[in-house]
């Protein structure tokens, strides 16, 4: 109930902006606000369908942290989980190269406490993700078509996931080469008091390699267990709607849906007389809201302080994640 009482608070307030934004022009004497006049930070989760122009670079680092409370099986039971904190960054730095295509790096860090066990030995690196997004449409006002992008990321193994002995907060990574190939599209919309609602869908898909794995590792083997895991395939699914409350206020909500396949490990253990081992982590799926403020200092520098909510799903744990951001376009 906490988390939709969040959700419901969030919506009042938006309502509330609305209706005072509304209420400041008499009846008949509305003006509509421009695309210019509108300055936008972006939402917490999804990314922009608009490329860069040519030779402009943007970094975005978020800095947040994961709050777990606890895991779940598939049919909702509470499994005896540590509570645990991940501390983690992720940044954003993508280049114009030339005005429908932008290329990128996502680099991220980590640092896990847990309630229960070992704390992180030291801060580790994530996985790396390349990235390139081609613009095929774009949005121009009084036209129903909205700015269409479509992004291609290769995700690289860089985070440990293995080897992790009585540390399993030693993890950061997957193991896994993947591959992911998203639609991303934007568009606008003027409301009735004449201020504008951006809003975003996206769509990705994704696909991982067979992974080797060895000893303790995040698909949960133990020390002594050889042999590999296949991540099974997912789908990310991102709806975003930004009020423009003032030209630097903006109101943001993304609601998602997540979904993994079952992810089958096989091996032996040679710890236990090469015994073989079978493991399954089920198919999973959750949904989510992350409501957000942004504050757009100028045209090109924007912060975001926002929370991601994902209450627990089939096998998935309960998370919170507060999250601070700064978006800088140059």
């Amino acid at each position: 109930m906490g988390f939709l009482i969040r959700v419901e608070a969030f919506l009042s307030v938006l309502a509330l902006a609305a209706g005072l934004a509304c209420a400041q022009e008499p009846p008949g004497a509305i003006d509509r606000q421009s695309l210019n006049d509108a300055w936008w930070t972006g939402p917490m989760l999804a990314p922009s369908a608009a490329t860069l122009p040519q030779g402009h670079i943007l970094i975005e680092p978020y800095f947040y942290d994961v709050i777990s409370q606890g895991e779940f099986d598939k049919n909702g039971v509470r499994r005896d989980a540590p509570h645990s904190n991940g501390f983690g960054s992720l940044t954003y730095i993508n280049y114009g190269l030339f005005n429908k295509l932008t290329v990128g790096v996502i680099p991220t860090f980590g640092y896990n406490v847990v309630s229960e066990g070992l704390n992180s030995s030291n801060v580790g690196m994530g996985d790396i993700t390349l990235q390139a997004e081609y613009r095929l449409k774009q949005f121009h006002e009084g036209s129903w078509l909205p700015t269409t992008t479509v992004a291609v990321q290769e995700t690289f193994p860089t985070g440990r996931y293995d080897h992790l002995g009585d540390r399993t907060s030693d993890a950061f990574g997957g193991g896994a080469y993947t591959t992911t190939i998203a639609l991303y599209t934007q568009t606008y919309l003027w409301l009735p008091n004449g201020r504008i609602l951006r809003m975003r869908f996206n769509v990705a898909p994704a696909i991982s390699n067979d992974v080797n794995v060895q000893d303790a590792s995040v698909y949960g083997t133990s020390t002594g267990f050889r042999g590999h895991a296949h991540p099974g395939s997912s789908v990310f699914v991102d709806a975003a709607w930004e009020y423009s409350v003032t030209r630097n206020w903006v109101l943001a909500l993304d609601a998602t849906y997540r979904y993994a396949g079952n992810t089958p490990v096989t091996g032996y253990n040679i710890s236990d007389g090469n015994a073989p081992v079978q493991l399954n982590s089920g198919s999973s799926d959750a949904f989510g809201l992350a409501p957000a403020i942004e504050y757009n200092w100028k045209r090109n520098i924007g912060f975001l302080l926002g929370t991601r909510i994902f209450p627990a799903g089939r096998n998935t744990s309960a998370t919170i994640t507060p999250a601070i951001a700064i978006n800088f376009v140059h």
